[in-house]
């Protein structure tokens, strides 16, 4: 089982004056024989509160994927993305090029998230919109990547299963 960190990047939220919905649907969308829930919190949109928790989180190593909603938009409190890059040992770009890739035959907002992923230590760690709708949709797309990537990073697994190609 992969042991999962919510992390969920609102102020409101963070100040107790908004549910947090994009969290639960972290929560929900995640098949329970396969990740269980270490840590879920909520913090302010603040670079050094969010890259702080990134951090501790990873090191401690009581989790093997952290999931960040929210602060990943054009605004001027958006700055989970570079948080988020400020901790990472390597970047993984296709888990967010594929998000706005996909994700961009709904809507053409997509091509507005900024969202990153990539790994610090053995934990991978990716940025989801702040939407309930689009964090489902998000990890719907990416979720059947995840294990192999986990495993990969933990070396669990060295080598990549071979496609079945040509075998009838």
């Amino acid at each position: 089982m992969f042991r999962v960190g919510i992390l969920t990047i609102s102020d409101k939220g963070s100040r107790g004056e908004r549910y947090d919905a994009s969290g639960q649907a972290i929560m929900h969308s995640l098949p329970l024989e396969d990740f269980g829930i270490a840590k879920h919190e909520v913090v302010p949109d603040e670079r050094d509160v969010i890259a702080d928790k990134l951090a501790s989180w990873a090191d401690e190593a009581e989790v093997d994927i952290i999931l960040t909603t929210g602060g990943t938009g054009l605004s001027e409190r958006d700055v989970t993305p570079e948080a988020t890059m400020s901790v990472l040992d390597k970047v993984v770009p296709g888990f967010a090029e594929a998000m706005r890739a996909k994700t961009y035959s709904s809507t053409p907002m997509a091509m507005l998230s900024r969202a990153v992923a990539g790994i610090r230590k053995k934990c991978l760690i990716i940025n989801l919109p702040g939407s309930p709708v689009a964090v489902q949709e998000c990890l719907s797309i990416i979720l059947p990547a995840i294990p192999h990537a986990v495993e990969i990073i933990t070396g669990e697994v060295t080598e990549h299963p071979a496609p079945d190609i040509g075998k009838d």
